[in-house]
């Protein structure tokens, strides 16, 4: 009995002394809490979504879940092949090309109106707090930190492991002049070193004039948040980036519900979208888009071309790697009225503003 309780002690004090590691990023606290404590969309204890947005749908448990996760034989889950890409040298681009390079997953680059923009970087090789968990693809990772020119600014919509990553960001930390996220995210930059007054938080429909050629608007999604076991204690957030005559729509995370509609509505049309398309599953349907829900998105939003990221990089589901691109792609093209698909390599280049711009289906006859 002794040696149980010592051995549990070790465990505990093992996970306590995890858990105190600097990755997880610190709470909200002080100023930064009262501020999220003010926000309509701070409710009971926690942020909220608009709707209603169970952890799981209907029928099914987290023990099952879990189970599924751990057990479940999934075909082709990681490819076998190296993932395509190409090698744009990002340093050498000129300042007045308007272009996007996307990096996998939801982690690119963009250069618009002169100014250039960082969202979701992850480049350590890994989606998870513990190391070797949830490694990145094969081939997928042939950017570092150090292929990044200065970036303008870091946008960061949630804080999720496979979209705040600590090792990434404290690389950037030399190359970054602005951070602009959600409520309560900052917390975890401040305590990683960065300065509080390169920090800009913002609840959804803030406004924030980058200058006198761009803007960036700050929408719902449909999400939640969190890095250990306290969850939507910081909030989570999709963007809008506006020239006088170009829109973008950059989604994060998200599931479907009313907020594509009020977007499209109060921002659209927009000339592109992000949307996210990948590592979804019909048990948490209300979190992230299914394929189909993407297509429906397409239309709320008023989109003329469409980028379904968040795929190509990590497994966190249960669907074949490739899945998220050949069924969107396939939906796209039976529905009433479909649009372009951006579906770049990783590090090709995206002509922001070039509509006849074409992209194969790389992911075809890759294992």
């Amino acid at each position: 009995m002794i040696t149980f309780l010592i051995l549990l002690a070790l465990i505990a004090f093992a996970l306590y002394r995890f858990l105190e590691h600097p990755k997880f990023g610190k709470a909200p606290s002080g100023e930064r809490l009262t501020l999220i404590q003010n926000s309509p969309q701070y409710k009971n204890g926690k942020f909220e979504n608009q709707s209603f947005t169970p952890d799981l749908a209907e029928g099914a448990s987290m023990t099952g879940v879990l189970f599924e996760f751990f057990f479940k034989k999934v075909d082709r889950k990681t490819p076998t092949d190296l993932i395509p890409s190409v090698k744009t040298n990002l340093h050498e681009l000129p300042i007045d090309l308007d272009v996007l390079v996307w990096f996998g997953h939801s982690s690119y680059f963009i250069q618009l109106e002169g100014k250039r923009f960082l969202i979701d970087p992850v480049f350590s090789g890994n989606a998870s707090p513990i190391p070797g968990t949830t490694k990145s693809f094969k081939g997928s990772d042939v950017y570092t930190v150090d292929d990044l020119p200065e970036i303008d600014y870091l946008l960061i919509t949630h804080d999720h492991y496979d979209h705040l990553d600590y090792e990434t960001i404290l690389k950037l930390k030399p190359k970054t002049k602005k951070i602009i996220t959600a409520l309560g995210v900052g917390s975890h930059f401040e305590f990683w070193g960065f300065p509080a007054e390169n920090i800009i938080e913002k609840d959804w429909f803030s406004t924030i004039e980058l200058d006198e050629n761009l803007t960036l608007h700050t929408a719902p999604s449909r999400h939640f948040s969190g890095r250990s076991f306290k969850r939507c204690n910081t909030l989570w957030t999709s963007f809008i980036l506006e020239t006088k005559d170009f829109k973008m729509y950059l989604g994060g995370d998200s599931g479907y519900d009313k907020h594509f509609a009020e977007i499209g509505e109060k921002y659209g049309p927009f000339d592109i979208a992000l949307l996210d398309n990948g590592q979804y599953n019909e048990k948490w349907k209300y979190i992230h888009n299914m394929p189909e829900d993407v297509i429906k998105a397409i239309k709320d939003l008023k989109a003329k071309r469409v980028f379904p990221v968040h795929s190509s990089k990590f497994a966190l589901s249960l669907h074949s790697w490739d899945a998220p691109l050949i069924k969107v792609t396939e939906l796209n093209s039976l529905s009433e009225n479909p649009v372009p698909l951006i579906t770049p390599m990783i590090g090709e280049k995206v002509e922001l503003k070039n509509e006849k711009q074409e992209f194969k289906q790389w992911w075809r006859n890759i294992r």
